[in-house]
């Protein structure tokens, strides 16, 4: 396959050659590319020089992919790596790229990837680009989504970029899915999908509240949470209340840890551990996206038994629920609890939400339906 040269809406996408190899090295330093390709690590010259002029060379000669070079078309200068890392028989081709850290936030990517795939579609005829990245790589999956791919897979990844098993997004673009040049999509800037990618796309954050005795911190879950955890999850209130597991073990409050970090990668959920003014673990409380309404979560919570009755969990609710209209924008946050737990239906009144009834049969707990009061707050309850 002859290597081409691409202009199109504001990027030229060319072969590599042996003096971007310099840049390449450059890029490739990038924490960020470092953590979600699979890059060398550490990343070296050689490594760079290698790409360049054999890679993908013979990606091109034995037609197995076509790697781009983006640059600007005006100045030259390298802006990131687009182009397709596979080419299959069947007419199925798999889309790859990164953008190198002075190139961001400039909608580069997409632009690139839009003229790749419009150019294999054209050009070679191919039927179908797939894309796949690892499952918390938001700015991956924002620049897919802005493409034109849709996203609604999950995959466990043969090859994932950091050690260990890994789950992967996989998206698919059909011919005349392209989005047109300028155009953002359901996905482009300032929408809802972009502004929780920005979130669940950095590190989870820590949260404060305060309560009488001083400042509370809502942190992830650490090792040393995790006897607190048990010993908590083992408390008869806990278990007559909640579904937790019964009897209760460290294997289950590791698989809660596990949990919570792989929820937030996905962008599903966000799961804190109050941690009081020593640090200690005084309970934990989860937020918990709606995979049908995106405005609208629900809450979970529970307490350490000598923690009770101080006001820790008002305060967390109230933290929590602001941050997700803040952060996520939600427009309405839901309690639910059983039928008869006045301790939580407390908290939640405490914290401003407001009593809506009672759903029969409105949860599972332990094999069977149970009645479930409702409460929720929203957004302009808290202005």
């Amino acid at each position: 396959m002859e290597p081409v040269e691409i202009i199109e809406d504001g990027v030229l996408l060319r072969p590599w050659r042996e003096a971007d190899a310099e840049a390449v090295h450059r890029a490739c330093q990038d924490p960020d590319i470092q953590r979600w390709t699979t890059v060398p690590r550490p990343y070296r010259p050689e490594h760079a020089h290698g790409f360049v002029t054999g890679m993908s060379r013979k990606s091109w000669a034995e037609g197995t992919g076509a790697p781009f070079a983006v640059c600007d078309p005006g100045t030259g200068e390298l802006l990131g790596s687009c182009g397709l890392i596979s080419i299959d028989e069947d007419g199925t081709g798999e889309v790859g790229y990164w953008t190198a850290p002075w190139a961001r936030g400039r909608g580069v990517m997409v632009r690139a990837t839009r003229a790749v795939a419009r150019w294999s579609f054209d050009s070679l005829g191919l039927r179908r680009l797939i894309w796949q990245a690892e499952v918390g790589n938001h700015a991956s999956r924002l620049v897919a989504l802005r493409a034109g791919f849709r996203v609604d897979g999950r995959l466990r990844l043969a090859n994932p970029a950091s050690p260990g098993s890994a789950d992967g997004w996989i998206g698919s673009l059909l011919p005349g899915e392209v989005p047109p040049a300028g155009s953002t999509g359901p996905a482009g800037p300032g929408t809802l999908v972009a502004r929780r990618a920005a979130v669940f796309g950095r590190p989870q954050p820590v949260l404060f509240a305060t309560t009488e005795v001083g400042e509370l911190r809502l942190r992830p879950m650490e090792a040393q949470d995790l006897d607190a955890v048990v010993q908590t999850c083992q408390d008869p209130e806990t278990i007559r209340w909640t579904n937790v597991p019964d009897p209760y073990t460290r294997a289950d409050a590791q698989g809660y840890q596990s949990y919570g970090r792989d929820a937030w990668a996905r962008g599903d959920a966000a799961c804190f551990v109050i941690a009081d003014p020593d640090d200690s673990y005084a309970g934990t409380i989860d937020l918990r996206l709606s995979p049908a309404d995106p405005l609208l979560a629900d809450v979970g919570f529970m307490t350490t038994p000598d923690t009770r009755g101080r006001g820790y969990m008002t305060a967390a609710l109230l933290a929590l629920s602001a941050w997700g209209f803040t952060a996520l924008g939600l427009a309405r946050v839901e309690w639910k609890a059983n039928v008869g737990n006045d301790a939580s239906r407390r908290v939640a009144e405490k914290a401003g939400f407001s009593f809506e009834g009672t759903a029969r049969g409105g949860v599972q707990h332990r094999g069977e339906r149970a009645d479930a009061w409702v409460a929720a707050l929203l957004a302009g309850d808290l202005r």
